[in-house]
């Protein structure tokens, strides 16, 4: 059986390489080496002017995978901006938002990382805490924290014990969307992980699983993507 092939969003960011100084498509290397020794095959997704190119585009995938990066904009879930949010990526939002939507609808296997989790709350009516703090070691700096699973969930089921993982953000869930349940939890009670019930797997976690050697949620992500 043929691996299979799972999309991951990508940044839109200015970028300087030999003479070259353009706007570029970038995402850190460890995404698509994470989705590579999990056992799918990773193509990236840049923002697409058009939103409306997300169906298409999911229709040719096996799973997704939407990729940390900026703050959500809060006017995505009704919010004044905090002082300490930082600009938008507007173009990600709305690419994102209906690659999300496409997925959900299509029943397309879905791992939200970080901000991926974040854009998956709010696309369902959720909303965000705009900051906290003690979830990062420091300016580009991973720190780690433990996060402990709900029983009887689907990450539950995938990390039945409590593990320790790499984080990086100040945003998290504030409302959580009326269909998801909430998965795994920190230590000081921010949520960790969130799914929807039911026969399709969507998953989004709150820490970077590409920074770690541990391939639990996106071995999970290729099995029901192969299924």
């Amino acid at each position: 059986m043929p691996e299979p092939l799972i999309g991951v969003t990508t940044y839109l960011e200015p970028a300087a390489w030999g003479v070259w100084s353009v706007p570029a498509a970038l995402l850190p290397a460890a995404y698509p080496a994470m989705v590579h020794r999990a056992g799918g095959l990773a193509v990236l997704l840049p923002p697409d002017p058009d939103p409306g190119a997300a169906r298409s585009v999911v229709a040719r995938l096996d799973g997704l995978v939407i990729a940390g990066g900026a703050d959500v904009e809060p006017v995505r879930y009704g919010a004044e901006p905090d002082a300490r949010t930082g600009p938008p990526a507007r173009d990600r939002d709305a690419w994102e938002l209906a690659l999300i939507d496409a997925a959900l609808d299509s029943g397309t296997p879905l791992l939200g990382i970080c901000r991926g989790m974040q854009l998956l709350n709010v696309a369902l009516g959720g909303t965000l805490v705009q900051h906290l703090d003690g979830h990062t070691g420091g300016p580009g700096v991973f720190g780690r924290h433990r996060v402990t699973p709900v029983p009887g969930t689907r990450y539950g089921s995938l990390a039945p014990e409590p593990v320790e993982v790499p984080t990086y953000h100040h945003q998290s869930v504030d409302r959580l969307a009326p269909p998801l349940t909430a998965s795994a939890h920190a230590d000081d009670g921010t949520v960790e992980a969130v799914e929807l019930p039911g026969t399709g797997w969507v998953l989004g976690v709150q820490w970077h699983p590409e920074a770690s050697d541990d391939l639990t949620v996106t071995r999970g992500l290729v099995a029901a993507a192969t299924g």
